[in-house]
């Protein structure tokens, strides 16, 4: 049942949930285990829950004795690699006390261009839903290169929710909600419901950042909802430490009303 509002959120067959790196990974690691109880008392009420997780090469990095970021294609894949399989370790543990299994499901943005690997990806994803397993998606940055690559993982969430016809898309950040103007800036307000046919000209959200440990910022969240809202998914954008909050439907973040003329699941890289 698809989300129109918040409190949609409560009651919603199947969401998409987005987190970050900077949430996740290095001292901000505790909270993998507030994240998953979230998602395990979702999972309880019968609710079917894609998680796509950021955060392999920042979770790889401490063990290749890098400090900050790579910059180079070949150190990036290396931090992937031994990254993520720690990444879904983390969640694994987390998840044992709810008795719920996690799933990897590693994706380019060629994977779902190809009409057959989006097939494949479809079909192993509703599997994975079927058997009651909690899939974590993440970008497969090992084999990824700069030319194909999602760019970051708040587009891959949209496209995923479009992928799996989600009834909601949760786009975790490091803020409670989206504002007109930087949060920093002394007259940014926030921003509560953002209409589908909305003109956001006027608002600054800022460009995409890239800090030490992810990409991403407030734009490309922008972007990846009205990406997911045009297909007729509600979205909304808040911060990690409010997911419980989110997923029971109170009144957080900014949400994105879905579109009533919702754009073909055919055209997902649009």
């Amino acid at each position: 049942m698809t989300a129109h509002d918040r409190a949609g959120l409560a009651d919603a067959r199947r969401i998409v949930v987005k987190v970050g790196s900077s949430s996740i990974s290095g001292e901000a690691s505790w909270r993998i285990p507030m994240l998953v109880k979230a998602l395990a008392d979702a999972h309880r009420r019968g609710a079917e829950v894609l998680l796509v997780s950021s955060g392999a090469i920042a979770t790889g990095m401490p063990f290749l004795d890098l400090d900050a970021r790579p910059t180079d294609l070949a150190t990036q894949q290396a931090a992937a690699a031994v990254g993520q399989n720690v990444l879904v370790f983390r969640y694994q543990e987390a998840l044992r006390p709810f008795g719920i299994v996690a799933g990897q499901v590693l994706l380019t943005a060629g994977d779902l261009e190809n009409p057959t690997h989006r097939s494949n990806a479809q079909r192993a994803i509703e599997r994975l839903l079927g058997l009651r397993i909690l899939p974590i998606v993440n970008e497969n940055d090992t084999v990824a290169t700069q030319e194909i690559r999602f760019g970051d993982n708040d587009r891959l969430a949209a496209l995923v929710a479009k992928l799996v016809s989600a009834d909601a898309l949760v786009l975790l950040s490091d803020i409670a909600s989206l504002y007109t103007k930087p949060p920093s800036e002394p007259d940014a307000e926030p921003l509560d419901v953002i209409a589908h046919d909305a003109d956001l000209s006027d608002l600054e959200f800022g460009s995409t950042v890239v800090n030490s440990v992810g990409t991403g910022g407030a734009a490309t969240k922008v972007s990846a909802a009205r990406l997911a809202a045009g297909a007729g998914i509600g979205v909304l954008v808040t911060s990690a430490d409010l997911v419980a909050d989110a997923l029971s439907g109170a009144r957080v973040g900014t949400w994105f009303e879905p579109s009533p003329a919702a754009v073909p699941l055919g055209t997902l890289s649009e």
